[in-house]
């Protein structure tokens, strides 16, 4: 495993390389390679800690691409929720007087991503927690607790990892439904399912529902994780304390600043206000007052 090889493994991928004025190449579009060349860097490593073997075998890896930054405004989410909602599925006759002609039937094949949408939307959890959601407790289900109110996250049986999948109340609107789709039978054994089984991916659905709800691809396609993105954008946009949101959405307080606190309508605004003549002290920003928390903690580790 050379660099050379892993080079022209990401280049088939899809990877480009380019020059700068330089004259120096870089590598561009390289997504999909390096979640490959991560993969095979991740089974060496198990391959050595199992003791199978001794040498160092380093994986190289072509640089992270750009953090995606598309998320939905709440026009858009609410056009693609009613686009998969009242969508029915149109076929082609093929016998009768009709035949030849097109026409729709009674067939509601994307409201299942309707409600993958509704639960990605107001609880910002990812997609593989949302498919595997259930009223039901049991091995490989994300239990959603009706009485309680609380959405489990983390499957029953599964371990904790980086991913973080903590335990969140649900919003009243969405239980509201979760609870009405079990009470007429929609959802029976999970909330989102697709021909009496839970969905593996929605990718195929969504890709097909962003089409017809017309929504632009400017910023970004549309895809699953979309959802999480919107989730913790409005989050931001609403003011809500980066220690709340953070612990709502299950990722750290530094991630969900350099990802999506420029939203939060008292990022910076001390620096902003500083032009106006305002006094700095009366408007403590949502950073500066995180790394002050930050800084407190560490001296108290310290003594």
């Amino acid at each position: 495993m050379s660099t050379a090889t892993c080079k022209e493994y990401a280049k088939k991928r899809g990877a480009k390389w380019i020059k700068s004025a330089d004259g120096q190449e870089r590598i561009v579009c390289a997504g999909g390679a390096r979640r490959d060349l991560e993969d095979l860097r991740a089974a060496i490593g198990h391959h050595a800690a199992e003791n199978l073997h001794r040498e160092i075998v380093n994986v190289w890896l072509p640089p992270k691409g750009a953090p995606r930054e598309r998320w939905l405004t709440r026009s858009e989410a609410a056009k693609l929720i009613w686009t998969c909602w009242r969508y029915r599925e149109t076929q082609t006759c093929h016998r009768g007087p009709l035949k030849g002609q097109k026409i729709q039937t009674d067939k509601r094949p994307l409201r299942h991503l309707a409600r993958f949408l509704l639960v990605g939307l107001y609880t910002g959890t990812r997609a593989g927690a949302i498919a595997t959601a259930s009223p039901i407790r049991g091995i490989g289900r994300s239990f959603i607790d009706l009485d309680g109110g609380i959405f489990y996250r983390l499957a029953q049986g599964r371990r904790e990892t980086n991913k973080r999948q903590p335990p969140a109340p649900i919003p009243p609107r969405l239980l509201a439904h979760m609870r009405r789709w079990v009470r007429l039978g929609i959802a029976s054994n999970y909330f989102v399912e697709w021909r009496g089984k839970p969905v593996k991916s929605v990718k195929t659905a969504l890709n097909t529902a962003t089409r017809l709800a017309g929504l632009s691809k400017q910023g970004g396609n549309v895809t699953p994780h979309t959802l999480r993105h919107t989730a913790a954008t409005w989050l931001m946009q609403a003011g809500v304390p980066v220690w709340t949101a953070a612990g709502y959405l299950g990722m750290s307080v530094e991630v969900l600043l350099n990802t999506y606190g420029h939203h939060h309508p008292d990022y910076l605004r001390e620096a902003a206000n500083a032009f106006g003549g305002r006094s700095a002290k009366k408007n403590v920003s949502v950073v500066e007052s995180v790394v002050g928390k930050n800084s407190d903690q560490r001296k108290s580790q310290k003594r």
